[in-house]
């Protein structure tokens, strides 16, 4: 082969050599350009995960514990017990605290003739969530029961909201013979398709969701907490009573972090319980807003009703998710009737601390 033949043999190597060197991943200035944005991300980041370490010490700061503490299982649980009579127990729906009962009012009402016990469930207020459980509904029902044991409690009317309702409903399925009442409020019982679920679930992912929960989660929280109260207070209004809730206390890491955990437990949790309920035999009261925007009424309260032959529904016209806050007198009446219609079965005496 000729010299002049070689070159061009070899030319068309040399152009593809050159297109590949001139087409180079990332130049110096792009790789630079990366880099500086990952650590503008890292640095803003780290600072809010500051910030909102701050604003979690200062919520505390301002919201010391409203009651008193106790150890179950290795697991602290703080817990208000309020007035004397028969046992009342008070369990509170998801991103809740026992500040949700106590600014309703409920609390005060039913101490006038019940002996009210509130707990923080697990992650929220100033009780302990470990990461070694998976705190499902039955997981929490046995938690509670076992704490009310340790206060010689040994039969209780329950009354649960929403998530709560999920967490007493468990306790009367595990343990009827200390559930002899039972009332649900605005509860979530079979599965359904729910957008939101996969929306709020992020925080509870490990990794990625203690990123979150500790940077962007508390920030897009207090951002969307308008949008989120019309959502569970419409149609009605925020009642001015519920500024006694201690919102900051919401937007702790550990307590978004939890709340994002209940919320992608809600479905497969109703999946694993809504075959037992037509088998409960102690008075079920259900109770929920006619206008509930967050859960479908028809679709959870009143079907669970059909399903429980000892049950009774009452939907409060007017009212949405936070029947609680907004129709406290009518949830009052819903203690009053499950009770009584415990205390009107046949063999069943008065039960309060035991002798």
């Amino acid at each position: 082969m000729s010299a002049h033949a070689n070159r061009m043999h070899f030319m068309p190597y040399r152009r593809l050599d050159r297109l590949i060197s001139n087409k180079s991943p990332a130049s110096p200035n792009t790789a630079r350009s990366l880099a500086a944005s990952a650590a503008i991300i890292v640095v803003a980041l780290a600072f809010s995960a500051l910030l909102n370490r701050l604003a979690a010490k200062k919520a505390e700061r301002d919201n010391p514990p409203v009651g008193k503490f106790l150890k179950v299982g290795g697991v602290r649980l703080h817990y208000l017990e309020h007035g004397k009579g028969e046992p009342l127990v008070l369990l509170h729906g998801n991103a809740g605290m026992i500040q949700d009962f106590s600014s309703s009012g409920l609390i005060d009402q039913a101490a006038e003739k019940y002996r009210v016990i509130v707990f923080d469930r697990p992650g929220f207020g100033y009780s302990e969530r470990p990461r070694g459980t998976l705190w499902t509904h039955a997981a929490q029902a046995d938690l509670i029961h076992e704490a009310l044991s340790q206060m010689g409690i040994r039969h209780a009317t329950v009354l649960g909201h929403s998530w709560g309702a999920s967490v007493a409903l468990a306790m009367a399925l595990k343990y009827p013979a200390m559930v002899t009442g039972l009332i649900l409020a605005s509860g979530y019982f079979y599965p359904s398709l729910r957008g939101d679920v996969v929306i709020l679930s992020g925080p509870s992912f490990p990794l990625i969701g203690d990123i979150m929960s500790h940077t962007i989660s508390p920030i897009l929280a207090r951002l969307m907490r308008p949008l989120f109260m019309r959502k569970i207070f419409g149609p009605a209004s925020t009642p001015k009573k519920f500024a006694q809730f201690p919102k900051e206390m919401a937007f702790r890491p550990s307590q978004i972090r939890a709340s994002s955990a209940e919320t992608a437990l809600m479905i497969p949790d109703a999946f694993g319980s809504c075959k037992e309920y037509s088998g409960m035999k102690m008075p079920v009261v259900i109770i929920a807003g006619e206008q509930d925007r967050l859960i479908d009424i028809n679709q959870q309260s009143a079907r669970l009703c059909r399903d429980i032959a000892d049950s009774t529904l009452h939907r409060v016209p007017g009212v949405g998710h936070m029947v609680h806050q907004s129709a406290t007198d009518a949830v009052m009446a819903a203690i009053n009737e499950a009770a009584g219609a415990r205390r009107e079965q046949p063999g069943v005496a008065s039960l309060g601390r035991p002798t």
